[in-house]
């Protein structure tokens, strides 16, 4: 594993999927991810899950808010 651990409560980037999430847990080489807006919780490798910052994270609600009003 080349890449740290991101801490529980941090918010990352799943580079697979481009989904924010914020993480719940660790497994080995995984950590579980809980979208911001609620939904299933995923399992993400840790190569795979970048850091974010409050700015990206404020950007991705934004968007995921704006969607949901379209789907209303």
């Amino acid at each position: 594993m080349n890449k740290e651990i991101p801490p529980l409560g941090a918010y990352v980037i799943d580079t697979r999927t481009d989904a924010v999430g914020q993480v719940t847990a660790h497994a080995g080489d995984l950590v579980r991810l809980r979208p911001s807006s609620g939904g299933a919780a995923w399992d993400c490798p840790v190569e795979a899950a970048e850091v974010t910052s409050l700015r990206v994270y404020l950007r991705a609600r934004v968007l995921e808010a704006n969607r949901m009003r379209r789907l209303v």
